[in-house]
């Protein structure tokens, strides 16, 4: 078998920004990284068409075993969410609106059988992890182990939970549909216990869908938006097992007091995660609201004093070094300045996520 990863990372980033009408403004950014192949897909919708103008859809998709199903999905499955459901969408009915969007998950999924067995498909599954933003609320959909939350206040007030096949009520509809745990993981194989595709694991003809090894259904949550809504952050699990949920809310707020401009942040959290360890694809998008922060000059003061000690204390260790005939290196910099009690740092980045300054804002 080929490695999964690479010798080294692919550091190239696609990034895009974007807003609506009615104040959403979002950024986009994702990288290969270490794996051999880029199986991420991610849709950013800040308006629907027709009467859903005031709506936004974005959502983030992770493959595995092969890009088909997350490309197909971030191309369609807005669509089939759409076509069971315009007019439940409209009536901003909440109990409608998650009918709706469960319905597309499953429609969705079995169009894709029947193209994969015509067609012959890859293996591929894909997680989707997504919200759609109406004048009233916030839908956080989710299916697999990417995550969305959403920050007010400087806090995390909600998150979606993971689908991990060692959870209690995943591990029943897997034991029941005649496969094991092994590993935490399906059948000793797949780590995530819901995805689109992964037709593999649901060929249990007399079972209903959602009653499969693998379930397509998503769980659907509703918060009725507030003033104090910040942002909200979609992103694969290639943030997440490098980034905890409270530590990346006040990453991200604290670089927003500080730039103002989303595409950069991206950029920062996915060179955050990379240095933390993160093997996987990395996808992110921050979705901001009117309550986000807002950049300060109070807070650009203390960052280009942070930048001054941290030039000051990088000079100290160079001369350090040099006193002891040794040749400056940049690890060990990076090290010792790590070890050190820095006041100020961004929190959940720390010295490390000061490659870049204030030099972002425009």
């Amino acid at each position: 078998m080929p490695s999964p990863y690479l010798d080294r990372p692919i550091l190239e980033k696609h990034v895009s920004e974007g807003g609506s009408q009615s104040g959403l403004n979002y950024a986009v950014a994702s990288m290969q990284g270490w794996r051999a192949q880029m199986e991420d897909a991610h849709t950013c919708m800040p308006e629907l068409r027709n009467e859903l103008t005031e709506w936004g859809y974005f959502a983030v998709f992770d493959g595995h075993a092969g890009t088909t199903v997350a490309q197909y999905c971030s191309r369609n499955l807005l669509d089939h969410i759409l076509a069971t459901g315009t007019k439940q969408l409209a009536t901003e009915d909440p109990e409608q609106v998650k009918e709706a969007v469960r319905e597309g998950f499953l429609d969705i999924d079995r169009h894709m059988h029947k193209l994969a067995r015509q067609d012959n498909w890859d293996r591929s599954g894909s997680t989707a992890a997504a919200v759609m933003i109406s004048p009233r609320y916030i839908y956080f959909i989710n299916c697999g182990d990417s995550r969305t939350l959403l920050c007010q206040n400087g806090h995390v007030v909600f998150y979606t939970e993971d689908h991990k096949p060692f959870n209690p009520r995943e591990k029943e509809r897997i034991q029941n549909a005649g496969g094991s745990v092994t590993l935490q993981r399906v059948n000793g194989s797949l780590a995530v216990s819901r995805a689109l595709g992964d037709f593999d694991f649901k060929e249990v003809d007399w079972r209903p869908q959602t009653e499969q090894l693998v379930s397509p259904e998503p769980e659907v949550y509703e918060m009725e938006r507030t003033p104090e809504d910040e942002f909200l952050i979609l992103a694969c699990d290639g943030v997440w097992d490098a980034i905890g949920n409270e530590e990346l809310c006040a990453f991200v707020r604290s670089r927003l007091q500080v730039c103002d401009d989303l595409r950069e942040i991206c950029t920062q959290v996915i060179d955050l995660c990379l240095y933390k360890g993160s093997l996987d694809n990395i996808s992110i998008i921050i979705i901001c609201f009117p309550g986000a922060p807002q950049v300060s000059q109070e807070a650009l003061q203390q960052e280009a004093e942070l930048e001054r000690q941290i030039d000051m204390k990088v000079e100290e260790i160079i001369q350090m070094m040099r006193s002891r005939d040794e040749d400056p290196d940049l690890l060990y910099v990076i090290k010792f300045l790590a070890s050190e009690e820095m006041p100020g740092l961004p929190p959940g980045g720390g010295i490390t996520s000061k490659k870049h300054g204030p030099e972002c804002l425009h």
